[in-house]
């Protein structure tokens, strides 16, 4: 049974003026319309296709070599296209539009807006369908995370105290105010660390290296960035933050401490608007 909502490798049973057809098993044939199959892989009776499976505008199975912007059982962030009295209609990167039914709606949304979702597929329509009621669907098990370890992120939701992530598409995280050196919003995609774990299983996030190797890693770093740029960078403690993110994905105080540690090994020196190399 071919799986709806991914991507599954089926074989080709035969050739039709308007596409192939695919063995779907119980499902019977799926077609492959010929502006989807692609053109760089062998499509001969018997070879096999890597296709994504969903239901067309007349509700038949239908496969297409384009790729989506999430797949079943993943979140992301979909842009509003549609409204109508059965939902919000959402551009998931297909010619059909995802269906976020009204009653799967967190809070009222306007064409053009955009909302993180999770799509699942409707166990009586067989249906894909989004809902931005994200808790039922992030695991419910302790976290395996270590203090440090890289991440995916996901901006999905502001609170008091930050910014709500989904991490690795698995558990809520939280990035703290005063860990937000730059810009965020929700639909954002970030690397991220883990900060702590707490006992109670909640977890804090940086969007910078955490640990003693951070700042060694960082100086190494702009030591590198300084040989590439013949010894001078234009930046130094004085610049926007914003800057310093964008060069180094940093805060200020980060960096600030990085180059104040190479300034005392006698390594840099501070301009007002640079750093060089000694």
């Amino acid at each position: 049974m071919a799986a709806i909502g991914r991507f599954n490798t089926l074989q080709i049973v035969k050739h039709t003026g308007f596409g192939l057809y695919l063995d779907g098993g119980p499902d019977g044939e799926i077609l492959l319309p010929n502006r989807y199959i692609p053109k760089d892989t062998p499509t001969e009776v018997e070879d096999w296709l890597n296709v994504f499976i969903y239901l067309d505008s007349e509700d038949k199975l239908i496969a297409t070599t384009e790729t989506p912007k999430a797949q079943v059982g993943e979140f992301a962030s979909l842009k509003v296209a549609e409204i109508n009295r059965v939902g919000l209609f959402l551009d998931w990167g297909l010619p059909k539009d995802v269906l976020l039914p009204h009653s799967e709606e967190k809070r009222p949304l306007e064409v053009g807006n955009y909302c993180v979702v999770y799509l699942y597929l409707d166990k009586h329509t067989r249906r894909i369908t989004a809902t931005a009621h994200l808790d039922r669907h992030l695991d419910k098990t302790p976290p395996r995370y270590k203090v440090g370890e890289q991440v995916s992120l996901l901006i999905a939701g502001v609170t008091d105290l930050g910014f709500k992530a989904i991490i690795n598409g698995q558990h809520w995280g939280l990035v703290h105010k005063n860990e937000a050196f730059k810009f965020l919003r929700n639909g954002m995609q970030e690397v991220g660390y883990i900060k702590e774990i707490r006992p109670d299983g909640k977890i804090s996030l940086s969007l910078q290296p955490v640990g003693s190797d951070a700042g060694d890693a960082l100086q190494q770093q702009i030591m590198q960035r300084l040989e590439e740029h013949d010894g001078v960078l234009m930046i130094s403690d004085k610049s926007p933050p914003e800057l310093i993110a964008k060069e180094f994905g940093v805060s200020k105080g980060n960096f600030k401490k990085a180059i104040g540690g190479l300034m005392k090994l006698g390594h840099i020196r501070i301009q007002p608007d640079r750093i060089e190399k000694v």
